[in-house]
């Protein structure tokens, strides 16, 4: 969930420090209070395209930061914009770019209403909608894997059949780059042990003083620890003889005199073995310049190079004995491509058939939503030469929002209201299927009030157990149900116009639903029915 909101000189906002709840938050205000910029400046966060006209007279630069709650650990997003256009991005106060923002945006938050984050929109969001509405999920990852087979055996038939000339190219390149790898005779770990020898080489004479003095410190010098500490071991054994309880003393003495043995065998074996060796130092360094410029055509790590030489060779391979091998391909090729048919075809029909049930769903919940004579389909069309990871379809909702008009794309309805009304009814029908765990929604009640607001607001409400919800309205009938109720208002201040959101609670909110049931003007009537719909909303 989104925690909090911080946002510094956006468009109208001066300075804006929101905390948001759990479950259903409403926005409610007058028209042209700033409601929406709120929602732009949230989708600015999330990674939308910045504009320097969200700038606020007069600043350097503006800034939206937002506390998200990722399961356990909170998660701090920050995006700045200055006057020039450029944008600076972070997370957790680390530097990040506005894609690495965009991508946590879009497994986080939903927007849904008249801006251009409509998620509904997104090229293949309605195929994947309909498939987690038929829970297709096994079968589409099935078929992506048919699909990676197919088009890894066309492009090795492919391979082999290249011209004469461009197979000769294509031979003496991976030769020479298969030669060069072997050349170089690489093994695994080798890197990491060249590595941990260098320094060694590099300071051999301050090692191998270093070794020496320990080694004699430890055992072989005059007053060695190793011959005080057994010493001092023969007389506490003595002791203990007299006092038994001095006897862990002692096995924690011998502990120590083993330790400081091992610890001075180590330091002579260091100093015998430890001479300068110019050679070696020599031949060590271009041994890793030349693994670093392998690395550098062919991987970033030593066992990256040892996987690029046999992928290098199995081209070889398969060039060289293409026309051998040309009838294989032909036949991996051709059950490759009717496995995927196969699996694209069986998607195809239980598309087909979860697409009329989805329909159904999605009008009765239109018809409760204040839309009673829309049509709705759900299409599935099918092209069989062009399949893909998802099988061979494209999924499209077409609606009729009003009677004699014709069925259209969803992009190409202009309300918005009516956009979100859909996207409404396709999450309550999926009742929590998954998805975002955010849902933004401005003004999904546009052109609706009295019984079918009510119905949006408890819609909203029932989806709020499974997300939180964001949610821009002008309706009482929605605005009841919000836990997290945040009135939104402009005031002028020194001659600047400002953006104010107070968070209602008591007798501040019952005015507020009371306001939006009979405008600016309270009435005894406005008030009680106010506090009707507060209290039935609780139920």
């Amino acid at each position: 969930m989104l925690k909090s909101l911080s946002i510094r000189d956006f468009a109208v906002v001066s300075e804006l420090d929101l905390e948001l709840g759990p479950g259903l938050n409403v926005f409610t205000g007058e028209t042209g209070a700033g409601k929406s910029i709120l929602i732009e400046a949230l989708g600015f966060l999330l990674g939308a395209r910045a504009s320097t006209t969200w700038l606020r007279q007069g600043a350097a630069r503006l800034r939206v930061e937002g506390v998200f709650a990722a399961g356990a650990r909170a998660v701090t997003l920050r995006r700045e914009l200055d006057a020039s256009g450029k944008s600076r991005s972070a997370v957790d106060g680390r530097p990040a770019t506005t894609a690495e923002l965009a991508a946590f945006g879009r497994d986080l938050v939903d927007f849904h209403g008249q801006h251009e984050h409509q998620t509904l929109l997104r090229p293949g969001a309605q195929l994947d909608a309909l498939d987690a509405f038929a829970g297709l999920g096994e079968q589409r990852a099935r078929t992506a894997e048919l699909h990676r087979g197919w088009t890894q055996a066309a492009g090795q038939l492919e391979a082999a059949r290249m011209s004469d000339a461009e197979r000769a190219k294509r031979v003496e390149l991976a030769r020479l780059q298969v030669e060069e790898l072997d050349a170089a005779r690489l093994r695994p770990g080798e890197e990491a042990e060249l590595e941990a020898e260098l320094p060694l080489l590099k300071n051999s004479d301050r090692v191998r003083g270093l070794a020496e003095s320990a080694y004699g410190l430890l055992y072989a010098g005059e007053g060695a620890a190793l011959g005080a500490l057994q010493k001092a071991l023969r007389s506490l054994e003595e002791l203990a003889r007299f006092d038994p309880a001095l006897g862990s003393a002692c096995e924690g003495l011998r502990g120590a005199a083993a330790a400081v043995e091992e610890a001075a065998r180590g330091a002579g074996a260091l100093r015998e073995r430890m001479e300068a060796d110019p050679a070696r130092l020599d031949a060590l360094q271009q041994r890793l310049e030349a693994l670093a410029r392998l690395k550098r055509r062919y991987g970033a790590t030593v066992a990256e190079l040892v996987d690029k030489r046999a992928r290098l060779a199995e081209e070889l391979d398969c060039l060289e004995n293409s026309e051998q091998r040309l009838a294989e391909l032909e036949r991996r090729q051709t059950v490759a491509r009717d496995a995927l048919q196969s699996a694209c075809a069986r998607l195809h029909k239980q598309r087909t058939a979860a697409a009329g049930k989805l329909s159904a769903a999605l009008l009765g919940e239109l018809r409760e939503l204040g839309m009673p004579n829309a049509r709705l389909d759900v299409s599935v069309e099918s092209d069989d030469e062009n399949p893909g990871p998802g099988g061979c379809d494209s999924v499209e909702l077409l609606l009729a929002p009003n009677p004699g008009e014709p069925l259209k794309p969803l992009r190409a309805i202009a309300s918005g209201g009516e956009l979100s009304r859909v996207m409404l009814a396709l999450k309550t029908v999926f009742a929590g299927a998954g998805g975002a765990s955010i849902l933004v929604f401005d003004e999904v009640d546009a052109g609706v009030g009295g019984a079918v607001a009510r119905c949006v607001g408890r819609r909203l409400a029932d989806l709020s157990r499974r997300h939180q919800i964001l949610c821009v309205t002008h309706l009482a009938q929605v605005a009841c149900f919000a836990p997290v109720h945040l009135h939104v208002s402009k005031a002028v201040r020194a001659g600047r116009t400002l953006v104010r959101v107070e968070r209602l609670e008591g007798e501040g909110r019952l005015e507020a639903v009371a306001r939006l049931l009979g405008g600016r003007a309270l009435t005894e009537a406005s008030r009680r029915h106010a506090q009707e719909l507060l209290e039935s909303s609780r139920i």
